[in-house]
């Protein structure tokens, strides 16, 4: 297997040359890993069917979860999508480019396989200066998941990328860690009221200044069932260790977190804690390996840290990886998601 050429690119003056090797690549029906301000995507030539599988093929994701597709900006949203209603055009006015995805009638210009069978189109516009430099230079729209293997926790770095997909695809543009770490919001806008079918990298109380009868639909879905939208199936953004998470009023949780990972520990088994800032000391004597994930007052720094510390502790060769859910607002709301189908939606609740 031949390795995946990696190129370097600076994440806010990204080298011509480099991104239209990347574009041409992307044109002839490759497969190309580029930075978005959530995660790294991988992408392809959404209009490209064969491409399109071969995506699939590589990521080993089924072709019920439908992908992305990434335009440059607002003035693009009509190539792919019809009957935009006037909600949409203000969304995406206001917030793209940026973490928001829009759900919205599907052009039939973009392939069912990208849309997992609907006649709707997830779209967003992403604001990193090298996903802007590649749609413009590619001049075609942008199909793009995480660039990851399917179930994996999303890739905040190029390593990421090489870890799970390396001499799969065709490259990787290596501009550094991600800024928000947790992928886009989804709003579906077809559906009155609007529907929330993926919490996001954008808060749904920002959200709601401009759609204040805004419904989060939290729906954990079976693989065999055709999603609206990415990231809605039971089990997603999984490490390899099982993940125990634990819900409660918190002194009593980590009470719990920590007799629980003392007799898992004594058993002999690798034992691993998602730890915010000021918990250590809860888990003191034990011999359990850390991620941290900063303090429980900075969310923002919770979601760049998410999936990089699950795979971090994954690569330490831990078991069982411990950690509490957080609070269901701000950014909270989307970690909160990403936990729940790494664990495949179990919860242990404590009194």
């Amino acid at each position: 297997m031949t390795p995946t050429p990696v190129w370097p690119v600076d994440a806010s003056r990204p080298d011509p040359t480099v991104i239209e090797a990347a574009a041409a690549c992307l044109r002839n029906g490759g497969l190309v890993a580029f930075p978005t301000e959530t995660v790294y995507g991988l992408g392809v030539d959404a209009l490209n069917v064969e491409a399109v599988r071969r995506l699939f093929v590589a990521k080993g994701r089924p072709a019920t979860d439908p992908l992305i597709v990434h335009v440059p900006g607002v003035a693009q949203l009509e190539s792919v999508a019809h009957s935009v209603s006037v909600l949409a055009w203000q969304l995406a006015e206001a917030f793209w480019p940026g973490p928001l995805t829009l759900v919205l009638p599907r052009r039939p210009i973009v392939p069912l396989e990208v849309t997992a069978g609907k006649e709707t189109v997830a779209v967003r516009a992403p604001s990193h200066p090298v996903a802007q430099a590649l749609l413009a230079v590619a001049r075609t729209p942008i199909a793009a998941p995480s660039a990851n293997r399917f179930s994996r926790p999303s890739p905040t770095t190029a390593q990421h990328v090489l870890d799970d997909l390396n001499g799969l695809i065709d490259g990787v543009l290596d501009a550094g860690p991600t800024n928000i770490g947790l992928e886009s919001t989804i709003v579906d806008v077809t559906r009155t009221p609007p529907h929330v079918l993926r919490p996001g990298g954008l808060k749904l109380e920002t959200l709601r200044r401009f759609v204040p009868n805004l419904v989060v639909s939290e729906r954990f879905l079976e693989e065999s069932i055709a999603a609206d939208a990415p990231g809605m199936f039971l089990k997603h953004y999984a490490p390899c260790a099982e993940l125990r998470l634990y819900e409660g009023p918190r002194e009593a949780v980590l009470a719990a977190m920590r007799l629980a990972a003392g007799a898992l520990a004594q058993a002999g088994r690798r034992v691993g804690v998602l730890a915010l800032a000021g918990e250590a000391v809860h888990f003191a004597g034990l011999p359990v390996e850390w991620a941290d994930l900063g303090p429980e007052s900075e969310p923002e720094e919770i979601g760049r840290r998410l999936f990089a510390a699950l795979r971090d502790l994954d690569a330490r060769g831990v078991e069982v990886i411990f950690a509490r859910l957080p609070a269901p607002e701000g950014l909270g709301w989307a970690v909160r998601d990403r936990l729940r189908r790494a664990a495949a939606g179990h919860i242990i609740k404590v009194e």
